[in-house]
């Protein structure tokens, strides 16, 4: 079964107008001599002495929830080199009745190694399994990238269960979504907090403890009110080695094994999986651009969209009924930046249904290994599907309505 087909809809994700943007931000992480990497806007100039900006006033029927993290977390560097960590920490908004979050700010603490962050909304019948992932992980939170780092509760793949509510990063202000909609967070739901800590300006060395915390808006909703879905439009990932690249790894049949040695077989079976469903007649594709054909399998309204692809990602794009005379663009990131993966609405809102197709497309760039700090001691591979640092992924996250006809 593709997943266009499957009934696991994501919880609740996604904004139909987003009142601000995220500002366009360079990654921290990346050497000054970097001639491969993606262009970026300007230096992270905003990280010191940074401040959130006042929310704008609440609306009718709305009210802030202020959540902090639990207690201050001290990050250190990855052993074996390096200066970031990316650090999944839970929060529980205790909620006794269903609310929608029609707004979200994040508040870094220590400006000085808050690089970015991600809010993720976990619904209640998956909140066990992420209070299990924190009880298993000594000290405050766990060790995740790229998602929430919880089999079952994680915003990709088989794991599906969990919801990319907003991302942060310097500059960025409260994302505020129209009145009438919002995510749905029932009684027993969470909040994780994803954050990169970024400790290049102390060599990796430990830069002092942070305790962020987020403010959600929130109201009780209306009979009006609409609840977003996401779907994720999925592509394979088969990025070889670069061609002055050689080991162990540039073999994809050993790369593959590696990837189910670190995650397990349902991660370690997607690269084939995917490369079945997308190419014609199940062959791998080698190179830098994938592509992958979705059907629509139900009447729906898109609304926005983002990109989401790890550290070699370098575009992505959602084309609708490519090759028709009615070929949309829906989603188009041509310089993608892994610490900037903001929400984008569509100029207007387009319906789709059955009889419709969509194409993601991805390319990435292995030529950024040698650039990235948190890449250019790892050996060389054959990049495939993974939940790694030095994995990838190929997804267009799109926001949804369902509509009767």
């Amino acid at each position: 079964m593709r997943k266009s087909d499957s009934p696991r809809w994501k919880f609740a994700a996604g904004a139909m107008t987003l009142v601000t943007a995220f500002a366009a931000v360079a990654a921290c992480g990346s050497d000054a001599d970097n001639s491969a990497a993606r262009p970026a806007a300007g230096p992270h100039s905003m990280h010191a002495g940074a401040s959130p900006a006042p929310p704008q006033s609440l609306r009718a029927g709305e009210r802030f929830l202020d959540l902090k993290m639990a207690e201050a977390y001290t990050p250190t560097a990855p052993e074996g080199g390096g200066t970031d960590e990316y650090r999944c920490q839970v929060i529980d908004p205790d909620l006794t009745k269903t609310a929608f979050v029609t707004g979200t700010q994040f508040a870094p603490e220590n400006v000085a190694i808050a690089h970015h962050a991600i809010v993720y909304a976990v619904p209640p019948d998956r909140a066990a399994l992420v209070r299990k992932q924190d009880a298993k992980t000594p000290g405050l939170g766990w060790q995740c990238f790229g998602g929430t780092g919880v089999p079952g509760a994680d915003v990709e793949g088989d794991d599906q269960g969990a919801t990319w509510v907003d991302t942060w990063a310097p500059g960025a202000t409260e994302t505020l979504l129209d009145q009438d909609i919002g995510f749905k967070l029932g009684p027993g739901s969470l909040i994780i907090l994803q954050i990169h800590y970024n400790l290049l300006a102390t060599d990796g060395k430990p830069a002092g403890s942070d305790r962020s915390a987020v403010r959600l808006r929130l109201t009780d909703g209306t009979p009006q009110t609409r609840e977003l879905e996401t779907w994720s439009l999925d592509a394979p990932t088969d990025l070889p080695c670069a061609a002055d690249e050689s080991g162990p790894l540039c073999d994809r049949a050993a790369s593959i094994a590696d990837v189910t040695k670190r995650f397990g077989p349902d991660v370690g079976e997607s690269a084939d999986r995917q490369v079945e469903e997308c190419n014609p007649g199940g062959v791998p594709k080698p190179g830098n651009t994938q592509t992958c054909d979705q059907k629509v399998p139900a009447p729906m309204t898109l609304f926005a969209g983002f990109g989401h692809m790890h550290l070699l990602g370098r575009a992505i794009k959602v084309e609708l009924n490519p090759g028709t005379p009615n070929a949309k663009v829906v989603l188009d990131v041509p310089q993608f930046d892994f610490d900037n993966q903001r929400l984008m609405k569509l100029p207007s809102p387009v319906e789709i249904g059955p009889g419709d197709t969509l194409r993601v497309t991805c390319t990435h760039d292995a030529r950024l290994r040698r650039q990235l700090p948190q890449l250019k001691k790892l050996p060389p591979r054959y990049v495939v599907w993974g939940d790694g640092t030095s994995d990838e992924m190929c997804t267009g996250i799109m926001t949804v309505s369902p509509r009767k006809s």
